[in-house]
């Protein structure tokens, strides 16, 4: 995007052509085309390519209620049905009792100087604001034929202020972060004058704060092109080569990190099915944040192993335990050694010689899981399915694990039969 183009998101406020020379043009033309420049827009087509679209004064009001509405054309002097405080009316007031609109605008802008020096910005860029509203006001006066006759060294004199007042708000909007608009203006401000450097150091500044690095390389050159020894320029340019290479590097590690998911994606599907491994995943995977079936050490070498995030449940109890990677040369005598016996066992029925192990099968049966048989023993054997990346181990005392077996199975008939 070139900055005096301004398409797209930042949606052009002129219909002059940036290779327009406002200097070349009839004295009695050159303020409104100056105008113009910041505050008209060419005819567009609305997006359902139907109706056209609203004026860029109106058209944040397409989607609001109509009593918004309303109370927004009220601000607008062409719309007024009662007096309220607003700019464009502050702007006829001065206009109607302070002098003639050079004197007016001249005034705001250095009032809006003199709170740019005192670093209040915001009320610096209102008094810009208010000097550019004084002379949209005559403007719009003079391409009705109502406008105060000026001479052209007069209209000279208020392109100058108007060129001024956008290069010192877009200053203001950028330390106030207002990117966008900094860069509207500025490309306000261009399209006055093709040579304000201000305008494309701004404008380079802004476009580099909201990451559009082509862009502000395409304003900082055109800027260097009119002065190549200016030294704020040569600063915003070597930011963009650095913001650059540190977008470039970011870029080069995505992909990077793109590529080694991928191919640890494939590895782990390999391996799986490589040892016969059924997995399954479901429209609700539970939150399991780091954890994961994963080859270890390496999750791109076929030779790691490969370790299962498992539960272990105990119905009778209401608990659990959770084993972040439980590898598959491991046993389940491996884990029940360290974490049998548990706190809230107070009978004493948990230990590690003392419980039995089921795992439920793809057919919704039970299967007995030996303490002393390898956990990829247990899972190459087709009867179970690793779901959601986590295994699921039952765990029940002995002495009551008959008992548990039959009600789990009629709990299961009733799921199938319901």
């Amino acid at each position: 995007m070139k900055i005096e183009e301004l398409p797209g998101d930042f949606a052009s406020k002129a219909n002059v052509s940036s290779k327009q020379d406002f200097s070349q043009q009839p004295a009695a033309d050159l303020f409104t085309q100056a105008m113009s420049a910041f505050s008209s827009a060419p005819p567009s087509i609305s997006k359902d390519g139907t109706t056209p679209e609203l004026p860029p004064a109106m058209a944040a009001l397409r989607d609001k209620p109509a009593g918004e509405i309303l109370a927004d054309l009220n601000k607008l002097p062409l719309f007024m049905t009662s007096l309220e405080e607003n700019d464009d009316l502050e702007a006829i007031k001065a206009l109607a009792y302070e002098g003639t609109p050079l004197k007016v605008a001249s005034g705001f802008k250095e009032r809006g100087n003199e709170c740019f020096k005192e670093q209040n910005w915001k009320d610096a860029k209102e008094f810009y604001t208010k000097s550019i509203q004084v002379l949209l006001v005559e403007a719009r006066k003079r391409q009705n034929g109502e406008g105060i006759a000026a001479d052209q060294e007069e209209v000279k004199k208020e392109v100058s202020v108007l060129e001024a007042c956008l290069s010192n708000r877009a200053a203001c909007h950028l330390i106030l972060k207002n990117y966008r608009s900094c860069v509207m203006d500025c490309g306000s401000a261009i399209r006055i004058n093709k040579r304000n450097i201000k305008a494309y150091y701004r404008s380079a500044k802004a476009l580099l704060a909201l990451d559009k690095i082509a862009e502000a390389d395409d304003a900082c050159t055109k800027g260097l092109e009119i002065d190549p020894e200016n030294k704020a320029l040569h600063e915003v340019s070597s930011e963009i080569i650095k913001k650059n290479e540190k977008v470039t590097e970011k870029k080069r590690k995505e992909i990077e990190r793109g590529v080694r998911r991928q191919k640890e994606d494939a590895t782990l599907k390999a391996a799986l099915k490589a040892r016969n491994i059924k997995t399954r995943k479901t429209a609700q995977p539970p939150e399991m944040e780091d954890a994961k079936v994963e080859l270890t050490p390496d999750p791109v070498d076929p030779a790691s192993s490969l370790s299962f995030p498992t539960v272990l449940l105990y119905p009778l109890a209401l608990e659990s335990d959770f084993i972040k990677a439980f590898n598959e040369m491991q046993t389940l005598g491996d884990h029940l050694a360290y974490i049998l016996p548990v706190p809230w066992d107070s009978k004493g029925e948990y230990t590690p010689t003392s419980v039995e192990c089921y795992m439920e099968t793809v057919t919704g049966g039970l299967i007995k899981v030996g303490r002393k048989v390898t956990f990829l023993k247990v899972l190459s054997e087709g009867n179970v399915e690793v779901v959601d990346d986590v295994v699921k181990i039952f765990v029940v005392p002995k002495t009551r694990a008959e008992m548990w077996v039959k009600e789990f199975k009629l709990k299961k008939a009733a799921e199938k039969d319901g």
